[in-house]
């Protein structure tokens, strides 16, 4: 499974596109496809950014509900309904929609910002108070990753 790290800041050219970090298109280069699956955060103003495995992952887990259950169908709706796929170019760049730049307020400069099994895409100054406000969070919660022996599970 893909692992993106790190926060890269890339240009969007007047065509849309953006350049994905190195480290990222690394990070894909075992999977089939070669390219992104994108689609807007139903939590802030961002994209959501996955490996074709993880879309597949994503998948399995939702067919733990039942098939027509209404939870089963809003999250269908929400993730692969609104989720879009973006191949690489040459110079392993893709093509934005104007629809995900405006959900995002992305312009001419978009932020990558790897979260283990997924990354986001920001506009700027948008990441720069998430980020913020997070740090704030994880401080004042006392917030720890959880340990994974089993019998935490």
């Amino acid at each position: 499974m893909a692992l993106f790290l790190s926060t890269y800041t890339n240009k969007v050219d007047a065509k849309f596109r953006v350049s994905v970090p190195a480290g990222f298109r690394t990070a894909l280069q075992d999977q089939s496809f070669q390219g992104v699956v994108l689609l807007p955060s139903n939590k802030f103003a961002a994209l959501e950014g996955f490996s074709m495995g993880m879309m597949h992952e994503l998948s399995t887990r939702l067919d733990r509900f039942d098939l027509f259950s209404d939870t089963q169908d809003d999250l269908a709706a929400v993730i692969f309904g609104n989720a879009t796929q973006f191949a690489f170019d040459e110079t392993g760049r893709i093509g934005l929609t104007k629809d995900l730049l405006a959900h995002a307020g992305i312009t001419d400069t978009a932020v990558f910002v790897g979260m283990g099994n997924k990354f986001q895409i920001w506009n700027p100054a948008n990441y720069a108070k998430r980020r913020s406000e997070a740090m704030k969070q994880v401080q004042q919660k006392g917030l720890t990753v959880p340990n994974t022996t089993e019998s935490n599970r």
